[in-house]
């Protein structure tokens, strides 16, 4: 017969403790009490400020600038206000599409008329000095692909939008891809958030620290793709 101290020291299975008594698998999973503490702060702090009275005005703007200067992508706020208000998700989406038009065509304006001063120096600064050449010959034959691939990624719009400038690219028909590329990557989140609002918000609330790395890891890849890759 097996010696009950031997059989005492035998280690437990997974999601048993001592005693026999279960617990939850995902209970092994979940974060510091501390760090889920934080998180949860963070996320309430995120939906409430969605829902704010001033927040389609914090949304457009984020989409005017993201197109022309800055590095936060409008879809931060754009996911939150939607899962908040899952009714106006389509509203938010046209919101970040007009912002994010405006700000492309100031994006152009300083290419075209202020590359030596400001256009240069966001160039450089993504990393593109060296590169624009390459990015001429691109132009001239693949720009409208160009702006509509780079209008649906992480990648900075801003890049397309100044280079627009630069290069002289058509204005009119810069501004109707501009429209379907944004329009079609916003519309498809609102698409989305409107009908998995209810079920992808059960998973944000609990899965939010993860989708926090998820959004930052795209961004950063984002920004790798512009400066190493394309």
């Amino acid at each position: 017969m097996n010696d009950p101290s031997q059989t005492a020291a035998l280690p437990q299975p997974l999601g048993e403790v001592e005693g026999g008594q279960p617990i939850e698998r995902e209970e092994l999973l979940q974060p510091h009490p501390g760090e889920e503490k934080l998180l949860k702060r963070l996320y309430h702090w995120t939906m409430a400020l969605a829902e704010k009275p001033y927040a389609p005005w914090a949304l457009g703007l984020i989409a005017f600038a993201e197109s022309a200067f800055f590095p936060v992508p409008p879809d931060v706020i754009l996911i939150p206000m939607s899962l908040a208000r899952p009714k106006r998700a389509w509203l938010y989406a046209l919101i970040c599409t007009v912002g994010s038009v405006a700000g492309a065509v100031l994006g152009y304006a300083i290419g075209a008329l202020l590359y030596d001063t400001v256009g240069k120096w966001l160039i450089t600064l993504y990393g593109y000095g060296p590169k624009m050449e390459a990015i001429k010959l691109t132009y001239a034959q693949w720009g409208w692909a160009v702006i509509l691939f780079k209008g649906l990624t992480p990648i900075p719009f801003k890049i397309v939008t100044i280079t627009s400038g630069l290069l002289g690219y058509n204005l009119p028909l810069f501004v109707l891809l501009c429209t379907i590329t944004r329009g079609a990557r916003f519309l498809i989140e609102a698409l989305l958030m409107h009908r998995f609002g209810d079920a992808f918000k059960t998973l944000l609330e609990r899965y939010f620290g993860t989708f926090v790395i998820v959004l930052v890891a795209l961004v950063v890849i984002g920004f790798y793709i512009a400066v190493r890759i394309i």
